[in-house]
């Protein structure tokens, strides 16, 4: 892949993983024992704005693009690890948000190599 499509792969799966971000922290608000899901509805959300700016930053060729690229990877691991500890106790939502999280980090870092 040349470097304008490991770009605009890296909005895509930002944009994707944002979307799936909110669809969690909206779901796990839903859950029974919602005080138990506080660190993963934080990390959602925190997570899917890092995803909307850095697709935005992208699209606007930022000067700071490697950097919030890097971050937007470090955020993307981290809140698809919060959502795998749930995912393993059958919430989909968390598994699919881990998934999206995951696809994103990578597509990120395949961007900064």
């Amino acid at each position: 892949m040349d470097q304008s499509q490991l770009v605009k792969a890296c909005i895509e799966e930002c944009k994707r993983c944002a979307i799936a971000c909110l669809e969690c922290a909206h779901a796990c608000l839903n859950e029974k024992d919602v005080s138990m899901m506080r660190e993963c509805i934080q990390t959602d959300l925190e997570c899917s704005e890092i995803c909307h700016t850095t697709a935005k930053l992208l699209l606007f060729s930022s000067k700071f693009s490697n950097e919030i690229v890097k971050l937007c990877q470090s955020v993307c691991e981290a809140c698809a690890e919060e959502c795998e500890k749930h995912a393993q106790h059958g919430m989909e939502h968390c598994r699919k948000c881990a998934e999206a999280c995951r696809d994103c980090a990578e597509a990120c870092k395949k961007l900064v190599a």
